[in-house]
């Protein structure tokens, strides 16, 4: 084992045994060389190894620290009937707590929430999804979600729904009414439309460099992209999301009842 790993392993096991904690300053650069008695180009190569493995962070100017761990994202195929049962509830109960506070265990003042809306048209891809015409026009949403005391949000979300469809309601047009209690079955409640199931298709992949940037991730996590396919009573798509995940954070459950014989 080179000098330089070894130096990281030693770090790494005095990390994972909480000898330093999540916050500590680490000593000076010159000061860990001269203490595992290497060279401070050897020892920052050791530090690199523990950047990129998201175990530390290097502040220019600053000094390294632990990092701390950044908050988990459990996120169950359940929450979408957690989501069905309140789109019918009063307003006051839908203010109380979202999605994301479901999945999180954080509480609405926790958060900080960013919402975008712009004009799309459907794509081969989207045309085919929705079963609509080349270049329809959509309804794009963009959302970006945080915990107040991190940077960087907990996934990167496209949805979709037809701009003919919920332009029955022009309040579902403008990001002024985000965050809307109740999230999208709400909306779609609005315009008398009820899901019958969601479909998601998960994959994951490296992530493209604006991605990384927004997501916070170190090199080497990979993202996780889900697809959600929302379809109505009346079998036709209603509305489409891609979801980009931090792999380094999130969890997916899936429970799936059986039937008995």
């Amino acid at each position: 084992m080179a000098k330089y790993e070894q130096i990281a392993d030693a770090l790494r096991q005095s990390i994972r045994a909480g000898q330093l904690g999540p916050g500590e300053r680490l000593p000076a650069e010159d000061k860990l060389a001269a203490r595992y008695r290497t060279s401070v180009p050897t020892l920052q190569r050791a530090l690199s190894e523990l950047v990129a493995e998201g175990l530390i962070d290097r502040r220019h100017g600053v000094g390294t620290f632990v990092r701390t761990p950044r908050r988990r994202v459990e996120r169950s195929n359940e929450r979408h009937q957690w989501e069905k049962d309140r789109a019918r509830r009063s307003r006051a109960e839908r203010l109380r707590t979202g999605s994301t506070e479901h999945d999180t265990g954080l509480e609405v003042g926790d958060l900080a929430f960013h919402a975008e809306y712009r004009d799309a048209k459907a794509d081969e891809d989207l045309a085919s999804v929705f079963g609509i015409p080349l270049g329809t026009r959509l309804l794009e949403r963009i959302y970006r979600t945080n915990c107040r005391e991190e940077d960087a949000p907990f996934a990167l979300v496209h949805s979709y729904l037809v701009h003919d469809v919920v332009a029955v309601n022009p309040d579902l047009l403008d990001a002024a009414h985000e965050p809307w209690p109740g999230g999208t079955q709400n909306q779609l409640y609005t315009i008398g439309i009820e899901l019958d199931r969601i479909a998601e298709r998960i994959t994951a992949r490296p992530p493209t460099v604006e991605e990384a940037e927004a997501l916070g991730l170190k090199k080497g996590v990979s993202v996780i992209v889900l697809r959600k396919i929302c379809t109505d009573i009346g079998d036709r798509v209603v509305e489409v999301s891609d979801v980009t995940l931090c792999g380094d954070r999130t969890e997916l459950v899936f429970t799936t009842p059986l039937r008995r014989w």
